[in-house]
């Protein structure tokens, strides 16, 4: 929209200061009138076309010392005299460009006056340069499409003009702010940092720097790991971003507030090899001096500082090359300190921008007057004219297409913006050094080799890398504790070889060699289980990891119940035959135990086979908290050991705890009812008490310790390892170790001492029964108490004689091929052989006691006795006159024949019982029946 018009548009896009001059030409139409009378643009376009025209240029600056931001002004005024000087030497330009500078006072309301009073009262500006306050060229950038105006700025870098949308006239040959965001992230992209946080003071100019760099960095595929903001205190933020875990911090703040997050750093120890702090580069020279407010020295701040990496624009290029002028960029600074020398003012870091801003100038403007002459010539009336409207369209044309070398390097635009060079410095011992620089043009990253220098051996890591490591069971340990499972299992071994060459041995028979086979299985089966118990993630993988959870709980419960379950089977039939005083005996054969474990057996199937099945056993990792590494590298250990758990582990472990529980509970039952079976060769009771009480203790502290111990595999894995061990080596060794102990010392004193004993016993208590019964008819009333007393002891001492006769019958148990000799047809055999005896050497005494007592009248014997005694309990009538007739008559033949070889009596080679009864026993011919029975026996 052109200015001309009376009402101004164009206007109403300025703040309100903007709207109070227009009021104010309101209310003056005499100024109103001499503005627009000055600015009736298109009335002398005819400069193109002359020769050495001098051509103006409107320049705003704050110029007043006062004011913000003077002193770039005043080290900018040399550079752009010298550049014009340069041009017209060059000789290559056929007009003269003529400056005239404004003073905004970096004031919005006087800069807009000032750009007033250069539109209404000043010569007719081609172009607009300068802008150093971003408020006040925000707002005049803003109306320069409404002026037909291009302006080209050399120190505004505050990222909101570069909004083209916004501000489409706008030119600047200084970087933005936002340039240095692509560097930064080609830096991190250098040094493989993926992971950053960003520190930001809540100003608009470095939030809309945040912004950006958080575009690129998303675009990087970099994360962001924290974003914080402050306003005056920054050390909450810093903690917050130690408390996350950030090493490379982005910062975005002034140096005022530089010193604080220094010094918050500092106290938070957030320096050093693991951190590594990047902040702007345009702060001034010693900056931590003369901005420092906390309470932290100089010497905390430096060493907090120390190593940081600083990011600003290029002021002069590094490349010593000749540029559009002629002259490097060196030769370029001699002359520039030389003019600041004669003025007597300081240097200004957009000096050089200025410089080339320009040169800028001059190349568009000769380039904009050769498109005019060209279209001059092309018209035919030879009255061409140009309104303003179309020489700002070729202006902005002409500066998107700029593209030469300056001072500051290569000068070129992209949507107004420049592509400049990003410079790289490091803090290092108290001074900036340069490291390397970006050319955005290119986007190359070059670092100078070995400039660097970080504080650890190697660049800081971008977070504190987390190395997983199993705890897993050392191999020494696993070793160790293998070999003993080894021996354990060879001993086993060896235990089964014992067993299986002596099974036909009358001791080894006796004891159940198919049940022993099945104690030593289930040892072995126990061994197996501690290999398995050793394997981790580290020697299989994860499913085989699942698969050996199953396996190895299903081998250790089924070698448990199977070595178990054997000798309680045993200790059952040795309780079902003595505990039982009835006459009539029980055959239990091998057949019936192995039905009782294979029952046991099926229980274990069926509890783990729903828990396969429900709830299977499966892979779980645990992780514990951070550890340091003990090598001192800037990474830190988290721990982490595989378990076997499912869903419902407590109510499984639950079940089968009982089940196995209960099973040795009824082990422990049946050890202690039959602890007083007095035959080593057929009662384990002692031997499987010791082993349910071993094995009990064990498996509790056993449990206790391998749960307290969870985080700890190589303790844990050798309580279990040891439990098992001990518990399988104890019970072995107790079941077997006494039975070849025996078989090595005396292979029949199992079986002949204890025959020897009973059969002496059973003598002295037949005689005592003998003399009891005839000491009742011959004992008159005030005997009968003591008679009663001495008669109830010796019925106790007839049942525990049947007792001893309950071994003598499972020692006939055991020889199934005998058992057909043993029939009621031949008790008579059994008496007559009872009666032809003819004991020497004191035995006829016996003898004749004891046919005395068969011949006596049972109802004479006992018809004396008090009739309240007749229907007493079983335990008073197994001494009836019925019983002890019948008792002796099958027990004593049968127990003097058996004992008989043992003592010198009768042995297999006798001659037949028929014979007469004076005839010596040694000579008498014995049948074949009874002999097979008696070498049976």
């Amino acid at each position: 929209m052109a200015p001309a018009r009376r009402d101004c548009s164009g206007w109403e896009m300025f703040l309100p200061t903007g709207c109070l001059l227009l009021s104010v030409l309101l209310f003056h139409p005499a100024l109103a009138k001499v503005c627009n009378d000055r600015t009736k643009h298109g009335q002398d376009n005819s400069w193109f076309a002359r020769d050495g025209e001098n051509l103006p240029i409107m320049v705003l600056m704050p110029m007043n010392e006062s004011a913000l931001m003077s002193s770039i002004s005043q080290g900018i005024e040399p550079a752009v005299q010298l550049a014009i000087q340069h041009i017209r030497e060059s000789r290559k330009y056929s007009f003269s460009l003529i400056t005239k500078i404004y003073d905004t006072e970096c004031d919005n309301a006087k800069g807009l006056r000032a750009f007033f009073d250069a539109i209404c009262y000043g010569p007719k500006h081609l172009m607009i340069f300068g802008g150093v306050c971003p408020s006040v060229t925000s707002i005049i950038a803003e109306s320069l499409e409404g002026w037909n105006l291009v302006q080209l700025s050399f120190a505004a870098t505050t990222p909101v003009l570069g909004d083209k949308k916004k501000y489409p006239n706008f030119f600047r040959t200084v970087p933005s702010d936002n340039a240095v965001n692509p560097a930064v992230v080609k830096f991190l992209t250098y040094y493989n940092w993926s992971r950053v946080g960003t520190l930001t003071q809540d100003v608009q100019r470095f939030s809309e720097v945040r912004n950006d760099l958080t575009s690129e960095l998303e675009k990087a595929d970099i994360q962001i790991a924290d974003t914080e903001s402050f306003s005056n205190d920054p050390c909450v933020n810093v903690k917050k971003l130690k408390d996350n875990d950030v090493r490379i911090i982005i910062g975005q703040f002034d140096e005022n507030l530089a010193s604080k997050v220094f010094c918050c750093a500092y106290n938070l120890n957030m320096f050093g090899s693991k951190y590594q702090w990047i902040i702007p580069g345009w702060y001034q020279g010693n900056w931590w001096e003369q901005a420092n407010s906390t309470n932290c020295t100089t010497k905390k701040l430096l060493t907090a500082m120390e190593g940081y990496i600083s990011v600003d624009f290029e002021p002069l290029s590094a490349r010593q090359i000749k540029g559009i002028s002629g002259r490097t960029p060196k030769e370029y600074e001699r002359e520039y300190s030389t003019e600041l020398q004669q003025k007597g003012v300081e240097s200004s870091k957009f000096h050089g921008f200025a410089y080339d801003g320009i040169w800028v100038i001059a190349k568009t403007l000769t380039r904009v007057m050769e498109l005019l002459r060209v279209k001059q010539r092309q018209n035919t009336y030879h009255n061409f004219t140009v309104d303003d409207r179309e020489v700002g369209k070729m202006v902005l044309d002409v500066m998107n297409e700029t593209n030469f070398f300056g001072v500051t390097g290569q000068v070129m635009f992209r949507n107004g913006e420049r592509m400049g060079t990003i410079k790289f410095n490091q803090f290092q011992e108290g001074q900036e050094v340069k490291v390397g620089e970006y050319n955005a043009i290119a986007d190359v990253l070059d670092l100078i080799n070995n400039s660097i220098r970080f504080q650890g051996v190697e660049p800081p890591k971008d977070r504190t890398f987390v190395r997983l490591q199993r705890r897993h069971i050392n191999v020494p340990l696993y070793s160790i504790l293998s070999t003993i499972t080894i021996l354990g299992m060879l001993m086993a071994g060896a235990f089964l070889f014992f067993n299986i060459k002596n099974r036909n041995h009358r001791l080894i028979k006796m004891s159940s060699p198919y049940m022993n086979n099945l104690i030593i299985l289930g040892g072995m089966l126990s061994y197996a289980s501690i290999f398995l118990f050793g394997l981790d993630g580290g020697f299989v993988s994860d499913k085989e990891f699942e698969t050996l959870c199953t396996v190895r709980t299903w081998i250790l419960i089924v070698g448990y119940t199977t070595a178990f379950g054997a000798m309680f089977a045993k200790t059952w039939r040795v309780h079902a035959i003595f505990k039982n005083v009835k006459m009539k005996k029980k055959i239990i054969k091998d057949q019936k135990l192995l039905i009782i474990v294979g029952g046991m057996l099926l229980i274990d199937l069926c509890i783990l086979i729903c828990w396969q099945i429900v709830d299977p056993l499966k892979r779980t990792v645990e992780e514990y908290s951070l550890e340091a590494d003990p090598q001192g590298r800037d990474i830190a250990i988290r721990p982490f050991l595989e378990h076997c758990e499912n869903t419902h582990m407590t109510i499984w472990l639950g079940i089968v705890y009982a089940y196995k529980g209960l099973l040795m509970l009824f082990g422990c039952f049946l050890a202690w009812e039959t602890r007083n079976v007095s035959i080593p060769a057929l009662n384990d009771s002692k031997y499987i008490g010791m082993s349910v009480y071993n094995v009990g203790i064990m498996c509790i502290i056993g449990a206790a310790v391998s749960f307290l111990t969870r985080d700890q595999p190589n303790v844990q894995f050798c309580i279990v390892a040891l439990v098992i061990i001990f518990c399988s080596t104890i019970t072995l060794c107790l079941v077997f170790v006494p039975k070849f102990i025996s078989m090595r010392t005396n292979p029949d004193a199992a079986t002949q001492n204890r025959r020897l004993k009973f059969t002496q016993n059973q003598k002295k208590e037949d005689s005592k029964t003998s003399t009891s019964v005839t000491s009742v008819n011959q004992a008159n009333t005030t005997r009968l108490d003591g008679l009663q007393t001495d008669n109830h002891r010796l019925r106790m001492r007839i049942t525990e004689l049947d007792k001893e006769l309950e071994e003598v019958t499972m020692q006939l148990q055991d020889t199934p091929e005998k058992t057909p000799y043993i029939k009621q047809n031949h008790y008579p055999d059994a008496n007559n052989i009872l009666s032809i005896r003819n004991f020497t050497d004191g035995r006829d005494g016996e003898k004749s006691i004891l046919k005395n007592h068969l011949e006596q009248k049972p109802q004479a014997q006992w018809g004396s006795m008090d009739p309240s005694r007749i229907n007493r309990g079983p335990l008073e009538d197994i001494n009836s006159p019925e019983h002890i007739q019948r008792r002796l008559s099958l027990q004593l033949p049968i127990l003097h024949h058996a004992y008989l070889p043992s003592i010198g009596g009768v042995d297999a080679s006798c001659t037949s019982p028929n014979g007469s009864p004076g005839s010596s026993p040694r000579h008498r011919h014995m049948p074949p029946s009874y002999r097979v029975m008696v070498s049976g026996l």
